[in-house]
């Protein structure tokens, strides 16, 4: 099992010149490669990893860069390749592989050597990169089995982090908890599941759109080219950094909550691209990132040993949970009420439509019941947790 840690480094600025600069030779290979690939009428993968021991012959310079980061390159560009063929087959038009211009190539990574850790007894450790040194940083969680890649990117705001993963031995955990739950992904209540419990929308890109409209407003008013421009522009993604970093704590600590109380997970399958082109709530679904969600809960589900099970969403919300029976709402209309007797909450409904779903189970037939009161609120815990590591 593969586990992926997170660690912000703090460079001095000699080491950022030779990450930047690293960054930069990494992305003249890449464009290189992609070159020599273009002109090839057979691909061979292993012809362009031999090109570049001869491009550093050519080119000194790359001497000065690990030469697994320079592999890597390679791999990246074939993974890429890769990537377009898989979404051509799913029906999608592709283009081609473009070059990689310089705000455009963030990334490169130490795969298998290159790299130690040198813990000390201070508050910062020391990761070490062959060719650029020993950067400082806080190791802010122990990293578990053995090292087999990192992975350095430099943020827009400025900020460098490492990506770390390491392989462990562990076994798939049994399934202890045989508690069942059903999910409803929305923007007023963000959930509302099968028990009655809802979270409230955290809205995070609202809460700084005031603040993130004026930094850009500056931005606009800047020279092209000028060093003030450059200022605002981290300025903004400064800003953004934080929308993002708010957003995913949310996410974090309610996926987190599901899969420690609940053995088996319910949630909608939505098609979030077809859903944007509704341009009234373009802005709100995309601050809501549901992908982003379903995405922690199933590789922290899987990790835990629990179950998610992804079912059509279509007609949840107008049919029946009782009954069956189709009850036509309008987006507005927050209460079902059906003929049968039963007046819940619209999301609380789809809810249970959605876990019925993912069970197979047949709706009852219509039998009269008692009218439910409406659901009280259940706030996320306020205990930041640590996410587990992707997997």
């Amino acid at each position: 099992m593969q586990t992926a840690y997170k660690f912000r480094l703090y460079p001095t600025k000699e080491q950022e010149q030779k990450l930047l600069w690293t960054l930069n030779k990494c992305r003249y290979v890449y464009n290189f490669l992609l070159n020599e690939l273009n002109q090839q009428k057979i691909i061979d993968k292993a012809q362009l990893q031999e090109m570049i021991v001869d491009l550093k012959r050519i080119e000194p310079d790359l001497q000065g860069v690990h030469s697994k980061v320079l592999q890597y390159e390679n791999y990246r560009l074939f993974s890429n390749l890769r990537s377009l063929s898989q979404t051509k087959k799913k029906g999608r038009k592709v283009g081609r592989l473009r070059f990689k211009g310089k705000n455009w190539f963030k990334t490169f990574s130490y795969n298998q050597s290159g790299f130690t850790i040198v813990q000390n007894q201070t508050r910062y450790d020391k990761l070490y990169l062959s060719k650029i040194g020993e950067i400082p940083f806080i190791m802010h969680r122990d990293i578990e089995g053995k090292i087999k890649q990192i992975t350095i990117k430099h943020n827009p705001s400025g900020k460098w982090y490492a990506s770390i993963i390491a392989e462990t031995k562990d076994e798939m955990p049994k399934v202890i908890n045989q508690k069942k739950v059903g999910i409803d992904l929305g923007l007023q209540n963000y959930i509302f599941d099968s028990d009655r419990n809802y979270f409230d929308n955290p809205k995070c890109l609202y809460k700084s759109l005031e603040k993130l409209q004026k930094n850009q407003r500056r931005l606009s008013r800047k020279n092209k080219g000028s060093q003030n421009r450059a200022k605002q522009k981290i300025i903004v993604a400064g800003v953004h950094a934080k929308i993002v970093n708010q957003r995913d704590d949310f996410l974090h600590k309610l996926s987190r909550h599901y899969v420690d109380n609940y053995g088996f997970i319910a949630v909608e399958d939505l098609q979030v691209k077809n859903m944007i082109r509704n341009r009234h709530l373009a802005k709100s679904i995309s601050d809501a990132s549901w992908s982003r969600f379903t995405q922690m809960l199933c590789y922290k589900a899987e990790r835990a040993g629990c179950t998610v099970v992804k079912v059509e969403p279509r007609g949840t919300t107008q049919i029946c949970s009782n009954c069956g029976k189709k009850v036509y709402k309008e987006l507005w209309n927050r209460t079902h009420k059906c003929t049968c007797g039963l007046e819940i909450n619209r999301d609380y409904n789809s809810a249970i439509n959605i876990l019925k779903r993912a069970l197979g189970q047949e709706l009852p037939e219509s039998t009269p019941v008692e009218i439910e009161p409406l659901l009280s609120n259940e706030q996320v815990r306020s205990e930041k947790q640590e996410a587990p590591c992707v997997s």
